[in-house]
């Protein structure tokens, strides 16, 4: 990592531009935990037997991005990124993956979660999650994704502290 740049939630706003900022906060924060390392390093596994590297959360980001936003409000059937069926854990197997296959695929993917947030009239937005059967709103959606980055960015902390030593932020 070479510096932080991200931009900092605020301290006040709306509820929809909190949520917006903590979002785009630790999507920055994955992407920065990433920065300056090659392919292998990225690729560089926790422990055995488990796949989970940088690489692989960023694959399993961009199938939590697609899950939650494009599933849920645009597409109930579009497929998965890595994964013929609805398998998160396939996406954490980046051994034959490449830095720019997984973020291209996760940028695209945040792009669009970005957009059909902008795009909706109100938080109250109700769209439809197929693996639970029922209507949940955007904000549900915003609260839920946040929370997977916020778990899996502290995975991130100690997957890039063992592939270079690399800590903070």
């Amino acid at each position: 990592m070479t510096s932080d740049t991200r931009t900092g939630p605020p301290s006040f706003g709306s509820e929809r531009d909190m949520l917006r900022a903590f979002l785009d906060y630790h999507r920055a924060t994955l992407a920065m935990k990433c920065e300056g390392l090659t392919d292998e390093e990225l690729k560089q596994r926790s422990m055995p037997p488990s796949t989970l590297s940088l690489l692989g959360l960023v694959r399993h980001m961009a199938e939590v991005e697609r899950a939650w936003f494009r599933r849920v409000f645009e597409d109930n059937d579009a497929p998965m990124v890595w994964s013929d069926r609805i398998d998160f854990q396939a996406a954490y197997d980046a051994s034959a993956s490449t830095r720019h296959e997984a973020f291209t695929a996760w940028e695209a993917e945040v792009a669009n979660s970005r957009r059909i947030e902008r795009e909706a009239d109100s938080l109250d937005l109700a769209g439809y999650q197929p693996r639970w059967e029922e209507e949940v709103s955007l904000r549900m959606v915003m609260v839920h994704v946040l929370l997977e980055y916020g778990r899996h960015n502290g995975h991130a902390d100690f997957l890039r502290e063992g592939v270079d030593g690399t800590v903070g932020a």
